[in-house]
């Protein structure tokens, strides 16, 4: 039997949806991966996670079906939810400015998937490739770029991306495994640059 989303993210069901996302991201920072890397309870915290993800989506997604059912009576203000979604793209790019990958990517799982726009895809790739998760963020950023295929920003991901994929193929091939690394970085910081931010700080 599945549970009650609201009973894992341990709020009322009349909560607002700022209480519900403040939960859900205080559950959020306390099961997040990066804080069991190497435990004996990376699995169980994994699983936790999902369960919490999980819930927090299908509020959302129980939610927006009741501001659609809203919007037919014409009791939604479109300009009002369209300003606060550009907002938190924005946000989310100032946290990546700031390297604050973590804070990033725990406000990229707290967006909606209905609202998992090219925007996310390329930001999501960005923590990923800063994570040195390079096939997630390949992944993302193409996800991106086919969605919006007309942004620069998408398109520049991915062919940083295929180059570092190209160079990596080079130096394994001629034995040198620390110049992939660098490869690697400097396509990430390449990207943060275009981002705003600059992940290798030189001075």
């Amino acid at each position: 039997m599945r549970k009650d989303p609201y009973k894992v993210l341990g709020v009322d069901k009349n909560a607002t949806d700022e209480e519900i996302k403040s939960a859900y991201r205080e559950l959020a920072k306390k099961f997040h991966p990066d804080n069991y890397v190497g435990s004996p309870l990376a699995d169980l915290a994994g699983e936790k996670m999902k369960e919490i993800n999980d819930a927090y989506d299908k509020i959302n997604r129980l939610r927006q079906q009741e501001r659609e059912r809203s919007e037919a009576f014409g009791e939604s203000d479109g300009y009002s939810d369209s300003y606060k979604k550009e907002s938190r793209f924005e946000d989310i790019r100032r946290f990546i400015d700031e390297q604050n990958f973590y804070e990033a990517d725990i406000q990229l799982n707290a967006v909606d998937p209905s609202e998992r726009n090219a925007e996310w895809y390329y930001l999501k790739g960005l923590v990923f490739a800063a994570r040195g998760w390079y096939f997630e963020a390949s992944r993302n950023f193409s996800a991106a770029s086919e969605m919006d295929p007309d942004n620069p920003e998408y398109r520049q991901a991915v062919e940083k991306m295929k180059e570092a994929a190209g160079g990596y193929r080079k130096e394994n091939e001629g034995g040198c495994g620390v110049c992939d690394i660098c490869s690697s970085l400097i396509c990430v910081d390449c990207m943060c640059e275009a981002c705003g931010g600059d992940f290798i700080r030189c001075c």
